[in-house]
């Protein structure tokens, strides 16, 4: 099982939304800073924690509800201007400085079945899960970061194959020839 160093600030809101989505009984996955440093072995020290969660419209609105009552500020405002994006931005209260929490709607199937593909990782004694090293390199591919796909690639246990497969499956054919 990977290992996820986080400060103790991260280390709280990672707790914090792991415990909310578990009391909703969400499928989730930690992917951005979090599944990097899991598969990259970087520390999550800076920058949003981001989760994608297997949800439907009732659920979206019961999580920002619930969060606001678990240590947890909620801004209608950004919630009514992140409704399109399939979005619920919440921010983690912390006596060392408040954390961006993004939980992200598992709106297509490709991201349905990234969570349902989820391998496990662990920060400190917590349980999560985290995106396979294909589907994180997948998804930093879309973000423009060629070198943590290149440094993915690279794990003896990336599925290389796997990964060219999907890519052709979503129409990204064309991005293979560099990988």
């Amino acid at each position: 099982m990977h290992r996820i160093r986080a400060s103790a600030r991260h280390a709280r809101a990672i707790h914090a939304i792991a415990e909310l989505l578990g009391k909703l009984r969400l499928d989730s996955l930690f992917v951005g800073e979090v599944a990097r440093a899991a598969w990259l072995d970087s520390l999550v020290d800076a920058g949003s924690i981001d989760v994608l969660a297997v949800m439907n419209a009732p659920q979206k609105g019961q999580l920002a509800m619930m969060a606001s009552h678990r240590g947890f500020r909620v801004e209608r405002e950004e919630i009514d201007q992140a409704e399109e994006l399939d979005l619920v931005p919440l921010h983690f209260v912390d006596p060392e400085g408040d954390v961006r929490v993004h939980v992200l709607l598992a709106s297509n199937a490709l991201y349905a079945h990234m969570v349902g593909a989820g391998q496990e990782a662990a920060v400190d004694e917590l349980t999560l899960r985290v995106p396979r090293a294909e589907d994180l390199a997948l998804l930093l591919l879309m973000g423009e970061d060629e070198e943590a796909v290149r440094r993915l690639t690279a794990l003896e246990e990336f599925d290389l194959h796997r990964f060219r497969e999907r890519l052709v499956s979503i129409g990204l054919g064309g991005q293979v020839a560099g990988q």
